[in-house]
């Protein structure tokens, strides 16, 4: 994917974040998703929390991608190792995220870091974006061995969609 193709895709993820948080009822936020632990609220800030992961990975592929392809291996492979704890820090920071930070500043953040990743993207020469680094696969299904900075800037959008099929809102199942 190209830089434009990336932003446009961050435009639509923007107003149908803001589609589904203006759209749901209280009572649907609370109930359960389809395939995790979490409700629709929880999820929908997992979901933003998938964009705002992407800043600090931004940061570390930029350094990694500077040294030596081992050094990248090796972290990794630590990541890897740390998985475990990882995915328990996830799920409970999704358990408390929506609730404290509330639906309106949800959506203001979204719409922060998204402009914020979209302005980083478009300034970043292609060769730049083709820089690398190797990930840990055992922390998300859409991780895979050897990341550019252009899958990661891509990899919130196919988090996002992932996680928006599993939201049981009402806006979701009619669409």
């Amino acid at each position: 994917m190209d830089q434009e193709e990336i932003c446009a895709e961050m435009d639509r993820v923007r107003n149908d974040y803001r589609d589904l948080v203006d759209t749901a009822t209280v009572a649907e936020l609370r109930k359960p998703t389809d395939g995790t632990k979490w409700n629709n609220e929880q999820l929908l800030f997992h979901m933003l929390f998938g964009y705002l992961l992407v800043r600090n990975l931004r940061i570390l592929v930029w350094g990694f991608s500077r040294l030596p392809d081992g050094a990248s291996r090796r972290f990794a492979a630590l990541l890897n190792a740390g998985a475990r704890p990882f995915h328990v820090i996830n799920f409970v920071g999704s358990l408390f995220g929506a609730r404290t930070l509330g639906y309106a500043r949800m959506e203001r953040l979204m719409d922060r870091v998204l402009s914020n990743l979209q302005t980083s993207l478009r300034t970043r020469p292609e060769r730049v974006l083709d820089r690398g680094m190797h990930f840990p696969v055992r922390w998300d299904p859409y991780f895979t061995d050897y990341m550019t900075l252009r899958d990661v800037y891509h990899y919130a959008t196919q988090h996002y969609d992932h996680h928006r099929k599993q939201l049981t809102l009402a806006s979701v199942r009619g669409s």
